[in-house]
């Protein structure tokens, strides 16, 4: 990807020896430069900080129930 590239990011193969969790953060990680690449190429619209911040607190009320 050329977020990849240009963010100085190093391929690692070997994800058998990550934990649960850090395969998880991975993951996201992955999901994450997809949408950053979507956006640099102009076919997806990302969430301005507003909408963000608004997410953040609907789901910090929802966990604190």
């Amino acid at each position: 990807m050329e977020v990849e590239r240009n963010i100085g990011f190093v391929m690692v193969h070997k994800e058998e020896k990550l934990t649960p969790s850090q395969r998880e953060f991975v993951n996201d990680l992955k999901h994450s430069l997809e949408q950053v690449e979507l956006h640099l190429q102009g076919k997806i619209q990302l969430q301005d900080d507003y909408e963000f911040l608004n997410e953040l607190e609907r789901e910090e009320a929802i966990a604190s129930k």
